[in-house]
């Protein structure tokens, strides 16, 4: 963990003229459009693929479901559709950390995340920023648990989460116009606009949002901007999209248990506050060449973080300057062998990153490029039964290379390389029943961050590894209307790389004895009635160190048991409504590595609900968050201290009108 870094920011916008002019020369040559399939809508092997091979074990969440449910940015969507946890942000930000299977403090790196192939997971101990992705742009988010490194690479242990933008709408100009207030002086206007003329497409997204939460020098403001520009031509589609956002808050600080008691709502740092500036540009391509499809994506990223911690007794402005290339070029054969369907990925994924930070304890000039090459196959070698078997294998390279005069921890110039590989087989031995099974191993290599505050100083981290086991299986109806889909997971970690704030005095981030994770996954969703439709999502997970002097331990910041559960009613005239519950069960202090802490943060319940009303193009709504008021908190680094609390109850009010 790096304690500077916890905020997020803002970005400048400066000309992306590598991906620009890409996409610009690529449009400049289209030719006669065609149309793709229709059916060609999944991307688990990261291309569209026939709706047969659509990712094992996955969870899909709708623009309709996300309308639906009234989230306002995809942190959200993701937490309260899709059923993942998510721990309040330190900064403020409705950009909570998500978890997957149970990796607390450090769930953001070992979990990827993509938006149309583009990786947006950072070298670095920061979480993603979703919140400023506009929601409005958003077709689908597709959430696959469990090791994924076959495709995605470094830190896709706990899954990876992949968003897609929209394709294309029908021809004309269509476009929204969304207002919201509430209370803590919240705040969300956005405007999208798309235009299909002939073969080509435009759209354009604003937004401003904003909140001054429920603790004192809490504060947020966020506001984006998305343009994206893509034609259809023979055999493809080609395009480029840019994203910039610009974000400030103010940071209230942790709490003691005492003041947590006493009033929640109160700020330990009065005086703090940060900024963040995030700038995406993208260039992608598809294009069909016989049996051989082609893709890839080009991409330049770059982002500033600002912070000032004014509250301190040793008083700190800190200036974090980040910078991001990737290219993924991928080649996919989707055919027949001996009458089976078959499909083949190959591609490679090439990145370089850099960061600069000046701050009085930190000069430090970090870079890294990595290279990777991968190998997937999938066969359905059973139609009747669609069973199917896949195989993959990754190689990457990672050259590292860090100086810090000021830090303490020994320059990095470096390589490291690690494998990965998977095996995944679906069988359906009854129309309604289908079964798989995955193994694999995954990894994690050690960022800038977590090499700049490790301990020994002198001795570099370790490869984070996994060996990944799950087995699942799906119940659905004919219908389609009702499914039930269970997961048991294993994940066996050798040098798990975490923040240990016990060693050293100070913290530090460490290679971990063995530890383990294994546990249990329930999705369900069915139309109980006509108008009534129900989905829930359960989590059970162990996490524990299997070696060492904690070993049989429990691990910290990971509940035990997370449930969320949606109800709505959705009638055919022009009112709709949907509720929706999450309990999250107790889970270890921070820094009770050894299970010692006679208190554990305690477990919460909160209830959020939407109803709304259309007429004549417009919808009217009115939510509720929290709406039982619970005063609980998601983060407490220590036993009784380092308390980060959550919002109180929050009401809504909103218009949107759809042309």
């Amino acid at each position: 963990m790096n304690p500077a870094v916890v905020s997020s920011g803002a970005p400048a916008v400066r000309p992306l003229a590598l991906a620009c002019a890409l996409a610009l020369s690529l449009l400049s040559g289209a030719a006669a459009a065609q149309d793709l399939p229709s059916t060609v809508v999944v991307t688990g092997a990261r291309f569209p693929s026939d709706a047969a091979l659509q990712p094992i074990g996955a969870t899909v969440i709708t623009q309709a479901e996300i309308r639906r449910a009234g989230v306002n940015d995809l942190n959200a969507a993701i937490r309260k559709i899709g059923g993942v946890y998510g721990r309040q942000s330190l900064d403020s930000s409705p950009d909570f950390t998500l978890d997957l299977r149970g990796f607390g403090t450090n769930s953001a790196q070992n979990m990827v995340v993509l938006v149309d192939g583009v990786r947006l997971s950072e070298n670095e101990q920061t979480a993603t920023s979703l919140a400023a992705i506009p929601i409005d742009t958003v077709e689908r988010i597709e959430i696959t648990r469990g090791g994924g490194s076959v495709l995605y690479g470094d830190g896709a242990t706990g899954g990876v989460i992949q968003i897609f933008t929209r394709r294309g709408a029908s021809q004309g100009m269509h476009g929204s116009v969304f207002a919201e207030g509430g209370q803590f002086h919240q705040h969300d206007v956005r405007v999208a606009l798309t235009q299909v003329t002939g073969d080509i497409t435009a759209d354009v997204a604003v937004a401003r949002q904003g909140s001054q939460n429920d603790r004192k020098n809490s504060a947020y403001d966020l506001r984006n901007f998305s343009v994206g520009l893509q034609t259809r031509i023979t055999n493809g589609r080609i395009g480029m999209r840019v994203e910039s956002a610009q974000q400030e808050t103010r940071f209230p600080g942790p709490l003691t248990l005492e003041q947590f008691n006493e009033d929640p709502t109160m700020a330990s740092t009065r005086l703090d506050f940060g900024s963040l500036d995030t700038n995406l540009a993208t260039a992608f391509a598809e294009y069909r060449l016989g049996a051989v499809d082609l893709a890839a994506e080009l991409s330049h990223r770059e982002r500033k973080v600002r912070a000032a911690y004014l509250s301190s007794a040793y008083p700190s402005t800190n200036a974090y300057d980040g910078r991001q290339d990737q290219f993924s070029p991928r080649a996919r054969w989707l055919g027949s062998v001996g009458g089976m369907v078959n499909e083949a990925v190959a591609g490679v994924d090439l990145a370089r990153w850099k960061r600069k930070t000046d701050s009085p304890y930190s000069n430090a000039d970090a870079s890294q490029t990595s290279r990777a090459v991968y190998l997937r196959d999938e066969l359905r070698f059973d139609a009747a039964h669609e069973g199917r078997l896949a195989l993959g294998a990754r190689h990457e390279t990672f050259d590292k290379d860090f100086t810090d005069e000021l830090a303490f921890a020994t320059p990095d110039h470096g390589k490291q390389s690690q494998n990965a590989w998977e095996a995944q087989l679906s069988y359906k031995p009854l129309a309604p029943l289908g079964v798989y099974a995955k193994a694999g191993q995954s990894y994690r290599v050690p960022n800038v961050d977590d090499n700049a505050y490790r301990f020994p100083v002198n001795t570099m981290l370790k490869v984070q590894t996994s060996h990944d086991l799950e087995l699942g299986a799906t119940l659905a109806n004919a219908a389609g209307d009702s499914k039930l889909t269970a997961r048991l997971f294993r994940h066996k970690l050798d040098n798990e790389i975490f923040y240990d704030p016990t060693v050293n005095g100070f913290g530090a981030n460490i290679n971990l004895d063995p530890t383990r994770r294994q546990g249990v996954e329930i999705d369900a969703e069915t139309r109980i009635a006509a108008d009534w439709h129900a989905s829930a999502h359960l989590q059970h997970v162990n996490a524990a160190f299997t070696e060492g002097p904690n070993a049989g331990r429990e691990l910290v910041l990971v509940p035990k048991n997370v449930v969320t559960a949606r109800l709505a009613w959705l009638p055919a005239g022009a009112q709709s409504a949907d509720v929706g519950v999450q309990w999250v069960d107790r889970q270890r202090n921070g820094n009770d590595f050894d299970n010692s802490c006679d208190l554990r943060m305690p477990s919460y319940v909160t209830f959020d609900a939407r109803y709304a009303v259309k007429t004549d193009g417009w919808e009217f709504a009115v939510t509720g968050l929290n709406l039982a008021d619970r005063q609980y908190y998601s983060y407490a680094y220590g036993c009784r201290s380092g308390i980060y609390p959550s919002n109180g109850r929050q009401l809504k009010v909103s218009a949107r009108y759809d042309f």
